[in-house]
């Protein structure tokens, strides 16, 4: 559950003209003022914003991987991190606004990979949530995220636009086009596309509209997806696909960035799959669970995919809402009361089910998320707030973590995961994704040690996003029982 506590905050009496020491990582340099303006809506949720902070006695989880470390001061200079390093070693800066955060570790903000501002409103439809799923995205800890898939069109660019703008609190969005899909999707809001040509098409018209990534989805062809690569990539953009008709080592030939789901949706080990059809949800995941997790066929595809250099997306909240025996998933008081209600029917039915194959399926699926990233594959991570529901940005995506480590993850690499290697995807590593001296100050304060409990990652005090700090309790308070119609 997301908490706030009372930050011990003391204005020092030295000038403001005082040199603060840099403690440079290397290859690091100091960058440009990032400290946004924001407008009236978004300052009301605001609890630190001055030029320079301090940040003292604070356990830092740099996003690297690399050890924990204790005792730390990090200062904060319009928007950037300007030093950071051991509390004796770091002077804080005249006039800085200290916050003693004695027993408190701060982490990266989460560059989260699958996300979207849609939430199941009923069959077939989704319903757009731009006012509360931002706000629960950044209360989360999220500052960065991918939107990968987009039924809202113009407004899922116009809002990250506005966003981008200071006009709306919530994370800085690479805005995904709506989806490449040819028919038989089931969804009133996808166009169906019709050849190669339109495909082309399509993604030059949304790139020029604003998009910057792209989704291919289940009922595409191999000719649609490689000429919707071919114009991606002439953007100098990126495409992923949670498939269906193509296979993960089709896809991969043709040049795709990203695989969504893990290998839940991977149609690669189905005996009679035919070319450009997608063989159905049921048949694909009966095939995987038959496939041994250290066997040569399915090594040899993972092979495939880091050759390639394919990342993949992990987004094991979306299944575990799928799985009986899994706990009921955090957030769920945050929705319309119309919606949790249908959730608890729908997690109710879920746990009687004696026959899923869920539960086989998702422990399959984390060891082979562990054997990718074991491989040298690039695993980022999301949270895929679709299905039947449940899945409530912000808690979901600390729900992601958890799931990392329980997949076998040491604590400090799930949050490598959920941080850096998404900035390293976005190409955006030198900004964003680790705390280092020169990057942007997106800061999440967490009150305990995730390193030693990772349930502790749930527990976001603060939210800096450009070293402007956010009230988690008031982004929820905001829209508590209106998200997923808000």
């Amino acid at each position: 559950m997301l908490t706030t506590r009372t930050l011990r905050l003391a204005r020092a009496a030295r000038s403001l003209a005082a040199a603060v020491p840099l403690v440079l990582a290397a290859g690091a340099a100091p960058a440009a003022a990032q400290r946004p303006t924001l407008s009236p809506n978004v300052r009301q949720f605001v609890s630190v914003d001055t030029s320079v902070v301090a940040l003292t006695h604070v356990r830092v989880i740099d996003g690297t991987g690399a050890p924990v470390r204790e005792n730390q001061t990090v200062i904060i200079r319009e928007g950037n991190i300007a030093a950071v390093g051991d509390a004796g070693s770091v002077a804080v800066p005249d006039g800085a606004q200290v916050l003693d955060l004695t027993g408190k570790t701060v982490i990266p903000g989460l560059v989260m990979m699958h996300e979207h501002l849609f939430y199941p409103t009923g069959p077939g439809v989704y319903g757009n949530e731009y006012v509360s799923f931002s706000r629960l995205y950044l209360a989360g800890g999220v500052t960065s995220m991918r939107t990968t898939g987009n039924v809202g069109g113009y407004g899922d660019l116009n809002w990250a636009a506005s966003i981008k703008a200071g006009e709306q609190p919530g994370p800085w969005i690479d805005a995904t086009a709506p989806y490449l899909q040819g028919p038989g999707s089931g969804f009133t809001q996808m166009y169906a596309l019709k050849n190669a040509a339109d495909a082309r098409r399509y993604v030059d018209f949304w790139a020029d509209a604003g998009a910057t990534s792209f989704k291919a989805y289940m009922n595409i062809t191999r000719a649609e997806l490689k000429a919707a690569v071919a114009e991606v990539h002439k953007r100098g953009l990126k495409i992923t696909g949670h498939l269906c008709s193509v296979t993960y080592r089709e896809a991969a030939a043709l040049g795709i960035d990203d695989l969504e789901h893990g290998f839940f949706v991977s149609t690669d080990f189905v005996h009679d799959k035919q070319p450009d059809l997608c063989p159905g949800q049921a048949k694909g995941m009966a095939a995987l669970a038959a496939v041994d997790p250290n066997g040569a066929p399915f090594k040899a595809l993972v092979t495939d995919l880091v050759k390639h250099h394919v990342a993949m997306t992990s987004t094991l909240t979306v299944f575990e809402t799928f799985t009986p025996g899994q706990p009921m998933p955090p957030g769920l008081d945050v929705l319309d009361p119309i919606l949790q209600a249908q959730f608890a029917q729908r997690y109710a039915a879920t746990q009687k089910n004696t026959n899923s194959i869920y539960p086989e399926l998702f422990a399959k699926d984390r060891a082979m998320e562990l054997a990718f990233a074991r491989a040298g594959g690039l695993l980022i991570a999301g949270t895929d707030p679709t299905g039947g529901g449940g899945v409530i940005p912000g808690y979901s995506d600390q729900r992601q973590v958890e799931l990392l480590v329980g997949s076998g993850f040491t604590p400090l690499e799930a949050i490598r995961i959920c941080t850096l290697n998404g900035a390293t995807y976005l190409g955006r590593a030198n900004r964003i994704g680790s705390i280092a001296a020169g990057k942007q100050a997106d800061l999440v304060v967490i009150d305990g040690n995730p390193a030693a409990n990772i349930d502790d990652i749930a527990k976001v005090q603060l939210v800096f996003k450009q070293g402007v700090g956010y009230d988690p309790a008031k982004l929820i308070a905001s829209v508590k029982g209106r998200a997923g119609l808000y």
